[in-house]
């Protein structure tokens, strides 16, 4: 794979490698993503706008020029307390990995970012992690960011990112670290077909996190607690979709995230509501409700790879990274895309576990 550098969302060119549930592979352009669809499908993606979470300045005891990354927070609507990670001087032109490291973080230093000023309240399990807490009411929280902050950015993408270049067209509030990404492909168009088609839409509201820190004790710790928000109305389509025999299809891994953690606190049902999604999907996850995803291309590592370990096999990972490698797709935030159904042997199990609990007493619209 490359790394896609320029920062346009729906390039003409853009592939997608289909992976049907046998495994089978078919390489396709990512414009056609509709006609993979059936009708009665539910089509769910994340509406999260993205935060200019990426603030330089100062850090008080040292007097030292510092980075801090927003990475997290309990809720959708707090903003006077985050989760961060600093680095040191620099910025998105050196890569993460080789940028040096911030000064010694303590307790109760002060951080000067722009016209935000805040404090860190304690060190998160890492010398660079912390939990900070700016001063100020809501607004002025608000408005320091959207003056001072930029979009977390990478070095892969050479040129500086507007804001807007990482909204997806269906952004609504803005409470994601990085853009949900995957909803690139979406537009009003594509919606359009999908309705005629007799395909539902719905999204959900999900603080997508930070993809690197550079730092390979803290990427192993991602992705990190995020808060969500699920809907009556997706929540009811859902069900729907479950008795009827449709499929659930995820944008992205920040769907499949919210609506598996909602699964599991629910036995296997779907309920409104806000909640914090604190687990991680791997290799050894039970998948109860997403029957196939629309993903980026991701490397071999990341918790986005692992993800797609709970859809298909390892030997099955191994063949589509071939194909990603032979067919040269792009990687990265504006790259191509997989589409990804879930694997025949866990579809059977899943089949078993949904019709147990759609048919026992669990199964009721009044429980939203």
């Amino acid at each position: 794979m490359i790394a896609a550098s320029l920062p346009v969302q729906r390039p003409s060119n853009a592939k997608l490698l289909v992976v049907d549930s046998r495994g089978k592979t078919a390489n396709r352009a990512r414009s056609e993503f509709v006609s993979l669809l059936r009708p009665g499908d539910v089509v769910v993606a994340n509406d999260a706008a993205t935060l200019p979470a990426s603030l330089s300045g100062r850090h008080g005891p040292s007097g030292r020029r510092i980075e801090v990354r927003l990475a997290g927070r309990d809720s959708l609507d707090g903003v006077r307390q985050f989760s961060a990670v600093a680095f040191g001087e620099g910025d998105f032109r050196t890569r993460t990995e080789d940028r040096p490291a911030p000064p010694t973080l303590n307790s109760g230093d002060r951080l000067e970012l722009g016209p935000l000023r805040g404090t860190i309240a304690r060190l998160l399990n890492h010398p660079r992690f912390v939990l900070l807490r700016f001063d100020g009411s809501a607004q002025e929280i608000w408005e320091g960011l959207a003056r001072h902050g930029r979009p977390i950015q990478y070095a892969h993408v050479p040129v500086p990112l507007a804001l807007w270049d990482t909204w997806t067209p269906i952004a609504g509030p803005p409470v994601a670290f990085e853009a949900p990404s995957a909803g690139f492909v979406l537009d009003w168009n594509m919606l359009a077909a999908m309705s005629v088609r007799g395909i539902r839409f719905g999204t959900i509201t999900h603080a997508a996190g930070i993809s690197s820190t550079g730092d390979s004790e803290l990427d192993a710790l991602l992705p990190f607690d995020e808060p969500y928000r699920i809907p009556v109305s997706t929540a009811l389509m859902i069900r729907r979709a479950q008795v009827q025999g449709g499929r659930i299809i995820a944008i992205g891994t920040t769907v499949v995230r919210a609506l598996e953690h909602a699964a599991a606190m629910f036995d296997g049902v779907v309920p409104a509501g806000e909640r914090l999604a604190t687990q991680r999907i791997g290799a050894c996850s039970r998948i109860r409700i997403v029957d196939a995803i629309l993903s980026g291309t991701h490397e071999r590592g990341s918790s986005h790879y692992e993800m797609l370990r709970a859809f298909v096999p390892d030997k099955t990972l191994a063949r589509i990274d071939r194909e990603l490698n032979a067919y040269e797709y792009r990687t990265h935030e504006f790259g191509d895309s997989v589409f990804i159904e879930r694997a025949e042997s866990q579809r059977r199990s899943a089949g078993q576990q949904r019709e147990f609990f759609l048919s026992g007493n669990t199964f009721s619209y009044g429980a939203l």
